[in-house]
C-alpha cells in the first residue's frame, strides 16, 4: 500500500511539474499567455525559449536541489526543523559570491558560461568552506548538538563578513540585495545545465546513502550497531548537502523555507523510507519554487515580487499553521 501511495504521489508531482512548466513559460509582463500558438509569432517564441522556459526550468531545478538538501539535513540531524542552510553553507555561499562581485564587479546573475561557472564555483567553495569550518569548530561529525551550534556561529560570522564587504564596496550592494532576496529573473540555459548536473550527482549519492539516514532515524547507537561507518558516510552526506545548497544559492540567491517546507509536506501525506522520501522531497521542492516563481511574476504584472520574499511569507505562514495544529492536538512539530 505504501509503495502504491509513493508512486501515486510521485506521478502527481511530476504531472504538476509539467503543468507548471507550461504555465511558467506562458507568464510574462502582460500576464498569462498560451504557449501553444507561439509558432505564429517568431518574436514571442524567442522570448519563451530564451527567457521564460529557462527561468521556469531553473526555478524547478533550484527548488529540487533545496528540497533534496532539506530532506538530507532533516534525516542527518534527526531534526524536522533542520534546513539546507543549517551548517552555515548559505552564509558561506553568499560570502563567496560577494567576494567575486567585489573583485570582478559583475552581477551575480550574469548568464555567460564562464561567469556562471565562476560564481557557482565561488558559492560552492564558500559553502564547503563554511561546512569545513563548522566541522572544525564541532571537532568532527560525531556530536550532533555541537555541530548544530557551530553551524549557527559560522553562519553569523560569515554573514557579518559579507556585510563588511558590502560596506567596503557599496557598488556591490545592489547586486547582493537581489541575491539575498532571491530571484530567478536571469537564470538561463547555462544555469539550468549547472543545476541539472548538480541535482543528478546529489540525487544519486543521496539515494545510495539513504539506508544511512534510515539507520540514523533509529538513533546513532542503533545505526552503529548495524555496522554503518557513520563518520565517513556523514561526511559524504554533508558534502551532498553543501553541493546542493551552494549550487542553488549561486544561481537563484537565498530562497527561504523551500528546503524546510518540502520535506514536511511530503511527510504529511506519506510515511516512507528515505530512499523514496528524498526523491519525493526533491520533486515537492521543485513544484513549490516553480509555483512561487510563477505566482511572483503574475500577481503584480508587469512588475514582479522577489520570489524569496514570497516563499518566506507563504512558507512561514504554513509552518506557523502547522505548529499551531500540532500543539493544539498535544503533539510536537
Amino acid at each position: 500500500m505504501t509503495a502504491y501511495k509513493v508512486s501515486t504521489i510521485g506521478i502527481v508531482l511530476l504531472l504538476l511539474s509539467i503543468v507548471l512548466l507550461f504555465i511558467g513559460a506562458g507568464v510574462g509582463s502582460t500576464g498569462l499567455e498560451s504557449v501553444f500558438h507561439l509558432h505564429q509569432d517568431p518574436v514571442a517564441l524567442q522570448i519563451v525559449m530564451d527567457i521564460r522556459a529557462p527561468r521556469a526550468s531553473g526555478a524547478w531545478l533550484a527548488g529540487a536541489l533545496l528540497g533534496l538538501a532539506g530532506a538530507v539535513a532533516q534525516g542527518l540531524f534527526r531534526n524536522p526543523l533542520a534546513d539546507p542552510y543549517l551548517l552555515g553553507s548559505a552564509s558561506g555561499a553568499s560570502l563567496g559570491v560577494a567576494v567575486v562581485l567585489a573583485l570582478l564587479g559583475t552581477t551575480p546573475f550574469a548568464t555567460g558560461w564562464f561567469i556562471r561557472l565562476g560564481l557557482t564555483s565561488a558559492a560552492f567553495a564558500g559553502a564547503v568552506g563554511a561546512v569545513l569550518l563548522t566541522l572544525l569548530l564541532a571537532r568532527g561529525v560525531g556530536h550532533t548538538l555541537r555541530l548544530l551550534l557551530a553551524g549557527v556561529v559560522v553562519g553569523v560570522v560569515l554573514g557579518a563578513l559579507g556585510q563588511l564587504i558590502m560596506m567596503m564596496q557599496p557598488e556591490v550592494m545592489l547586486s547582493m540585495q537581489a541575491f539575498v532576496l532571491g530571484s530567478t529573473s536571469f537564470v538561463g540555459w547555462a544555469a539550468c545545465a549547472v543545476m541539472g548536473g548538480a541535482w543528478l550527482v546529489c540525487s544519486v549519492v543521496a539515494w545510495a546513502l539513504s539506508p544511512v539516514l534510515d539507520g540514523l532515524s533509529l538513533g546513532e547507537a542503533t545505526a552503529a550497531s548495524l555496522g554503518l561507518p557513520l563518520p565517513g558516510l556523514r561526511a559524504v552526506l554533508i558534502a551532498v548537502l553543501a553541493l546542493a545548497t551552494g549550487t542553488a544559492v549561486a544561481q537563484t540567491g537565498l530562497i527561504a523555507f523551500v528546503g524546510l517546507a518540502a520535506p514536511h509536506l511530503v511527510r504529511s501525506v506519506v510515511k516512507t523510507t528515505h530512499r523514496h522520501f528524498i526523491f519525493l522531497s526533491s520533486l515537492m521542492g521543485g513544484v513549490l519554487l516553480l509555483a512561487a516563481d510563477t505566482l511572483a511574476r503574475w500577481l503584480i504584472a508587469p512588475q514582479e515580487l522577489p520570489v524569496g520574499v514570497l516563499t518566506a511569507v507563504l512558507g512561514g505562514g504554513y509552518l506557523l499553521w502547522l505548529m499551531h495544529r500540532r500543539t493544539s492536538r498535544g503533539g510536537v512539530l
